[in-house]
């Protein structure tokens, strides 16, 4: 499996899910725009993989603001000549009991969550289009599948990510371009790392595999459904949780 040559946008890859999967692409071959909204983060994750012998290029965005994003893309497409691959990775948590959640935590979830992925898709369609091919992963969330009490505005945000990638994949599809999503399962982040042990355990024992999953595990599902050998799946989610949800 090679990504030689392919140009490749993670963002939110400055830490934890995201940094994985900019290290595998980068790995395979590919030239990684890493971007997120930290700078400092994405320049740390970009200068690890060129210190590794790879390529990538850092860059600074806001996925919920619309022009951002298209800028993003304008420059990595001015930068690379392309994008090849979208990784829309980026996302955030404001947890809380519906009646006791601010509006303004419900709408900001939603902001950066589904129309930040909103956003990256549709910046990165156009060129992918001019050439005929392209892979878009969105990564959702099993919570998106059977929701979580407090994480009504998450929950709805991950499900969302399943119908947009359903519809994309349908619109995108005639012009060679693959669009799926990733449903992680619990994976060992600084997000699941400030749960307490009894939920940790309580929600180890929900898991067939007995065991919170790795983010390189997610990474590797990513750089399988972006090369050639994930060339005839489109429209999926592919749920990677050590057997909690099926």
């Amino acid at each position: 499996m090679t990504l030689e040559g392919k140009r490749a946008v993670v963002t939110g890859g400055g830490q934890g899910i995201g940094r994985a999967i900019a290290l595998k692409l980068a790995s395979l071959g590919a030239h990684v725009a890493v971007a997120d909204i930290n700078e400092k983060s994405a320049r740390d994750v970009a200068d690890e993989i060129t210190a590794a012998g790879g390529a990538a290029t850092a860059y600074r965005v806001d996925v919920s603001d619309h022009e951002e994003t298209a800028g993003l893309m304008k420059d990595v497409v001015e930068a690379l000549g392309g994008v090849d691959i979208l990784v829309n990775n980026a996302g955030i948590t404001r947890d809380n009991l519906i009646l006791r959640m601010p509006p303004e935590d419900w709408d900001l979830v939603l902001r950066v969550n589904l129309t930040g992925t909103f956003n990256c898709i549709r910046a990165a369609a156009r060129p992918m289009m001019s050439q005929r091919s392209g892979r878009i992963i969105n990564i959702s969330s099993i919570i998106g599948q059977v929701g979580n009490i407090g994480q009504a505005n998450y929950a709805a945000s991950k499900a969302g990510i399943v119908a947009l990638t359903k519809t994309a994949a349908r619109e995108l599809g005639a012009r060679g371009i693959t669009v799926n999503a990733v449903a992680p399962g619990f994976i060992e982040t600084p997000m699941t790392e400030s749960l307490s042990e009894k939920v940790r355990e309580d929600f180890t024992t929900k898991i067939l595999l007995r065991r919170l999953g790795a983010p390189e595990d997610v990474a590797n599902l990513v750089a399988f459904l972006a090369s050639d050998e994930g060339d005839y799946i489109t429209g999926q989610t592919i749920n990677i949780d050590g057997g909690m949800v099926w």
